[in-house]
């Protein structure tokens, strides 16, 4: 049924369904409202109060202005400062009694949303932080099933684990961990607005969830009223995140605040636990992804430009920040997980604590040479002597072609793996456990990305027993592993263990993932057809190259292939189109491929089509090469 706005004529504001009425009774007149005793004088735009006539040719106008209605007495006032001010005015003179028969206005109804088998209720406005004390944003939903899985990870190695969700908001997160978790973890809710906190005390009473404040249980009957007992218990905090995070030590830390968060790292670092996870979802994307370089370099102390790659770029500044602040803690990190998405940067890391992890975390932080004109990349090496041409570097020869500088220095970022394989299949395993679709496929691609194949070869069991997991030289306790496959956290490891993860990870840093990735269409050739994805994947890995599709990027090649090659391989297999093969003739590269490359590409292309013609025997392919490359085979 639909009703009129009580305080707007019919004229400015028709009659609508109650759901559009509240919102607009909330923005409009509740948002401006003066309280005085428990009572809100909203805004009013009905005809009671008219303001000067205005003349409009022959016709008179009698204009109503908005006003405020005062309680005590039968004044109308046009602006808000004024209300207040007059307001005051009667309190001075003890004047506070109404005259008029007020009703206090009714509870707002919260609207209640579901999502992962977890309800909660969010207020008006929940998805505008600007608007709302508690901020539900339902695009972070993939955001939240991969912290969750991370989690169910966590507590297959030890239970039960002490969990903090640093930024609560409307608790969703820590209700999920609870109620599917259940007494592997103990939640902690933490958030430092006074409205927030109610609204998580309501939504735990929803899902039948005991709440713990100041170490009292509160058992509201209201919470058990419905089903029958359940023992689960969380608790609530209100105070500020670094506050709790610097009195109490937690297994699992995650971190969201409304922008960067940069400002929460040490103390997140001061008391983790050993082995313990730390995530953080960081939504200053305008700063991470090159928008606004000042503020980048404000915040993380980076320089960044605009590059194809800057999604990966955003990841590693993320985790370059992430690695300063655990070394001052004399902690070092391993990167279990890093999604950059349209909305967010997550990053999922391990705390490995004692100043060795410290110092190997901090040495994989480096600066990155880029070109600006192809557009090729290449980290620093390492040490503090200083070059003489920073330039031979760069496998492109873009420096001696071209004139002036045409590469820049970028960072510091983080140069060591962005993915952890065994982790993520471990992820990917409770995700199909707790029937977490929207993250299956996500997680399925950066398991790939790890191990930097297709998903034409993906499997699910491991090339590995994953009974013995071990990251970073600690073995990983999980359901099936003996007691000496494994070593307990807290407990200094041996000498000889020691010596053995040195030898492995020697082992792990050749078949670590290649650093960023190319895009297959900032690097097509013009009046050319590019070849299928899929199958410029399966050419690049017949070459000899490894190479996988990538998360950061739907149209990116991860591949280990320098950039020259790559774009052989691209222009080998692409075919003209039909205008331009009747008119252009040959086949011509970029303009950003330069002279040097070309001779060495003919070369390259002469040297495999020789190879490929002598293999088939059927004369097909030789009638296609004619066909599409025809200026080349008469040259050949």
């Amino acid at each position: 049924e639909k009703k009129p706005c009580p305080l707007c004529p019919e004229e400015k504001f028709k009659a609508c369904y109650s759901h559009k009425l509240h919102r607009h009774l909330q923005n409009l007149h509740w948002k401006v409202s003066v309280e005085f005793e428990g009572y809100r004088m909203c805004i009013c735009h009905l005809p009671c109060r008219p303001v000067k006539p205005n003349l409009i040719g022959d016709q008179t106008f009698s204009k109503m202005g908005a006003h405020y209605h005062c309680i005590i007495c039968s004044a109308t006032i046009t602006r808000r400062t004024d209300m207040i001010g007059h307001i005051n005015r009667h309190v001075n003179k003890g004047e506070t009694e109404s005259r008029f028969i007020t009703v206090p206005a009714p509870k707002s109804s919260h609207e209640v949303l579901k999502e992962s088998a977890t309800d909660v209720q969010v207020l008006p406005n929940y998805s505008t932080p600007q608007k709302t004390d508690s901020y539900f944003n339902p695009k972070m939903k993939l955001n939240r099933q991969l912290i969750f899985c991370a989690l169910a990870v966590l507590a297959e190695e030890r239970k039960p684990i002490e969990c903090l969700d640093a930024f609560g908001a409307t608790g969703i997160m820590g209700l999920q961990w609870a109620k599917h978790l259940r007494s592997s973890v103990k939640v902690t809710i933490n958030d430092c607005n006074e409205n927030s906190v109610t609204m998580i005390h309501e939504n735990c009473h929803l899902n039948k969830m005991k709440v713990k404040l100041n170490t009292k249980e509160d058992d509201n009957d209201e919470a058990m009223r419905d089903g029958e007992e359940n023992t689960d218990t969380i608790e609530v905090t209100k105070m500020d995140a670094n506050v709790i995070m610097h009195l109490r030590s937690f297994d699992f830390i995650h971190l969201d605040p409304f922008g960067t968060s940069v400002n929460y790292l040490d103390s997140a670092f001061r008391n983790v636990r050993n082995l313990g996870i730390v995530s953080l979802t960081s939504t200053d994307i305008s700063s991470l992804y090159a928008k606004a370089q000042h503020v980048a370099l404000r915040h993380y102390g980076c320089n960044i430009v605009r590059t194809e790659y800057y999604k990966e770029l955003a990841a590693r500044i993320v985790i370059a920040a992430v690695t300063r602040a655990a070394a001052r803690c004399n902690k070092g990190i391993e990167v279990l997980l890093a999604v950059a998405l349209e909305h967010f940067v997550l990053v999922v890391v391990r705390v490995l604590r004692g100043p060795s992890p410290a110092d190997d975390s901090a040495k994989k932080i480096r600066y990155l040479i880029h070109c600006q004109w192809c557009e090729e990349r290449i980290f620093q090496k390492e040490g503090n002597m200083v070059e003489e041409n920073p330039y031979q570097q760069l496998p492109c020869d873009c420096h001696g072609s071209m004139p002036g500088k045409t590469a820049v220095v970028l960072g510091p970022l983080w140069s060591g793996a962005l993915f952890n394989t065994g982790f993520l299949r471990r992820m990917l395993f409770e995700a199909v456990q707790y029937g977490l679709d929207e993250a299956q496929p996500l997680l399925k691609t950066l398991v790939c990305e790890a191990e930097c194949t297709t998903l034409k070869h993906f499997s699910t069991h491991s090339p590995y027993d994953e009974n013995k997991q071990e990251e970073c030289g600690v073995y990983i306790k999980t359901p099936n592993t003996s007691a000496e496959s494994y070593l307990v956290h807290r407990k200094r490891k041996s000498d000889e263990v020691i010596r053995n993860a040195a030898k492995r990870q020697k082992s792990e840093n050749s078949a670590e993932h290649p650093a960023f990735y190319y895009n297959i269409h900032r690097h097509s050739i013009k009046g050319m057809n590019m070849p299928k994805l899929n199958k410029f994947l399966n050419y690049l890995s017949e070459a000899g190259y490894r190479v996988s599709r990538t998360h950061f990027d739907p149209m990116g090649v991860r591949t280990n292939a320098p950039l020259a090659q790559f774009k052989t391989i691209l222009m080998k297999y692409s075919t003209p189109t039909y205008a331009g093969g009747q008119a252009e003739g040959p086949v011509h590269l970029t303009e950003d491929v330069q002279a040097g490359e070309q001779v060495q590409a003919a070369a390259d292309c002469k040297a495999e089509d020789d190879e490929f013609l002598e293999d088939d025997k059927s004369g097909v392919a030789v009638a296609m090469f004619t066909k599409d490359y025809p200026t080349h085979c008469a040259a050949d």
